[in-house]
């Protein structure tokens, strides 16, 4: 599935979709390269979750993991470009938060062989138009799912 954002207001409303559809153990991986969209999307995704606009969403560029309390669990967000090896994520203890919480990869490539099967993957583009875009691949765990999200 392949949706348009042309506006962060767009992607701010997918991601307050996904984000009421969310329940621990899911596990979601947002791919593309630096500026298509994934941090933004994170970023709306948990200010939804914890039902604050003004919630405070640092990058985890640098510690690696965030974590937020909500009313739907425990949500992880991660950003796994400085990673160097697959190990290291299970190092942070990522793989045991994808069975006890809601999680939010970003440079879902780090994992190798760690990341789920069950994974929902969204994959964002920059368009030279300044839009952006997102492909959702959904297992077959996410499919009924994800169309009552997106309904």
């Amino acid at each position: 599935m392949h949706l348009l954002l042309p506006t962060e207001a767009d992607t701010a409303r997918l991601a307050a979709r996904l984000a009421a559809g969310l329940r621990t153990g899911d596990v979601v991986l947002l791919a593309g390269p630096i500026g298509a969209g994934k941090s933004a999307f994170a970023r709306a995704l948990i200010r939804a979750a914890t039902d604050d606009p003004d919630h405070e969403v640092p990058s985890p560029t640098f510690t690696l993991v965030q974590t937020y309390l909500t009313a739907r669990g425990t949500i992880w967000h991660a950003d796994l470009y400085r990673l160097g090896h697959p190990d290291e994520a299970a190092e942070l203890g990522l793989t045991e938060a994808f069975d006890n919480a809601i999680c939010l990869v970003e440079w879902p490539d780090r994992l190798g062989g760690l990341a789920p099967a069950d994974a929902l993957h969204l994959t964002f583009a920059a368009h030279p138009d300044g839009c952006h875009s997102v492909t959702l691949s959904t297992p077959a765990t996410w499919a009924r799912r994800i169309g009552a999200i997106l309904a």
